[in-house]
């Protein structure tokens, strides 16, 4: 078994491509995880889709078939070239696959070091493939130790300390625009899923009043509700173009697959404009128009870099706790193997038996000529009793709960001295979510 994912990011990746690589409905991603799990080579997957990144994190029986089925399907659903995909993707195996994975959840991967939002993003993408059973075990082990290698990189630094987002960046460049103050001021806010909550909020920060457009007006009103500090109005999707036209700023956070303020909406108008799309695919169509500034994620590099300077010498520490986190998740791994623990519990049961018989006969309990029957029987014995728990160790073998049940029998028979700080560590993120 291997550890294989493909990764697309800003990095590498031009926002042009990465609109094509998003995967804003639900069922087009379920079918694609189905494209993706009828190869032979491919047992689980993960499909991360965020404003910055689309990585297909697998787990497979061999890497290079099992990459060029990725890449063909990838190509045939998005109309990306296969050659160009191959060009752009990073790929990373088995130690490198975790170690980056882990360099993700804990937000060094992002365009905005230290922001919060990726371990959510992480956990609902886990959720959804693994309600929908396109992961199971190997998979959701990994979640499990790059929600804690997260953890500790936001406990043991201050990386994520005062976090921001691409959000919160959109709002600082629209500050630095303004001269250093907005307050006063309205701006719309086309959305109201997460990244349209965090413009919404960090906006409200500054003393700017809201006007909150979506499809879904009762959303908007949730969001609406939960701002108090300033004036705060909903308008239906149908007002979008006259409210566009109206005010200096807008911040747009939909997640849908094409763009929805297009040229035709558009009037000019006599005063400057500034709207901030953070949505991949992205929400605004270029007009043209010169008045009329758009920024998209990728437009925030100024930003992002002072960003990334002031959390660099953090960045070193949370490296060296991801690569401590990689190296002990194979280690952890390996002492996960169930035939080598019951061989060796029955071993132990073995050589009990076969100590207590010899001090038996030493001591005159038991006549030396029937030394060969008692044991004989004795290993019949704990042979029978050692069937029922051998044969459900075996079955519980490749789900989920496996790593607890046999990190509590190492416990239990001392198989382990260090597994004891271990107990109960692995719980599979789905479960706790569900509360099952």
């Amino acid at each position: 078994m291997h550890y294989l994912t493909v990764s697309f990011s800003h990095k590498n990746t031009s926002i042009e491509v990465r609109e094509k690589l998003a995967f804003n409905d639900e069922e087009v991603l379920k079918e694609f995880y189905k494209k993706l799990l009828a190869h032979q080579s491919i047992n689980e997957v993960i499909i991360l889709s965020t404003c910055n990144r689309v990585e297909i994190i697998t787990s497979v029986k061999e890497c290079q078939d099992s990459l060029d089925h990725i890449f063909t399907e990838l190509s045939a659903l998005t109309g990306v070239s296969k050659e160009e995909l191959e060009g752009r993707g990073d790929v990373y195996e088995d130690n490198g696959a975790i170690h980056h994975l882990f360099t993700v959840a804990s937000s060094l991967d992002s365009l905005v070091i230290g922001e919060t939002q990726i371990v959510g993003q992480i956990k609902k993408a886990f959720l959804l493939s693994y309600e929908n059973k396109f992961c199971g075990q190997k998979l959701a082990r990994t979640m499990h130790h790059a929600f804690r290698c997260a953890a500790e990189v936001r406990n043991s630094t201050d990386i994520s300390k005062n976090p921001i987002s691409v959000s919160s960046v959109a709002v600082a460049k629209a500050k630095e625009i303004f001269g250093g103050n907005i307050g006063g001021y309205s701006a719309i806010i086309v959305g109201a899923g997460e990244m349209a909550e965090l413009a919404a909020k960090h906006l409200a920060n500054a003393g700017v009043n809201l006007i909150i457009i979506n499809r879904d007006i009762k959303k908007a009103q949730k969001l609406a509700d939960s701002i108090e500090s300033v004036r705060v109005t909903v308008e239906p999707f149908s007002n979008l173009k006259k409210f566009l036209n109206r005010y200096r700023l807008l911040f747009s956070a939909t997640g849908a697959p094409h763009t929805i303020i297009t040229k035709d909406m558009v009037e000019e108008i006599d005063f400057e404009r500034h709207w901030f799309d953070v949505a991949v695919p992205r929400d605004i169509e270029d007009c043209g128009c010169e008045n009329i500034n758009i920024y998209a994620v990728d437009d925030l590099e100024e930003i992002v870099n002072s960003n990334k300077a002031l959390r660099e010498e953090h960045a070193k520490i949370a490296y060296s706790i991801i690569g401590k986190a990689t190296m002990d998740f194979f280690k952890w791994l390996q002492t996960l193997a169930i035939d080598p623990m019951i061989k060796e519990i029955r071993s132990r049961a073995r050589e009990c038996s076969q100590r207590e018989l010899e001090r038996a006969v030493k001591k005159g309990y038991l006549p030396k000529e029937y030394q060969k029957q008692v044991e004989k029987i004795l290993h019949q014995s704990f042979n029978g009793f050692l069937h029922g728990p051998t044969k459900n160790l075996k079955n519980v073998a490749d789900s989920p709960r496996a790593d607890t049940i046999v990190q509590s029998m190492q416990y239990i028979f001392n198989l382990n001295t260090d597994v004891e700080k271990k107990l109960d560590s692995y719980k599979c993120e789905y479960q706790i979510e569900k509360n099952i």
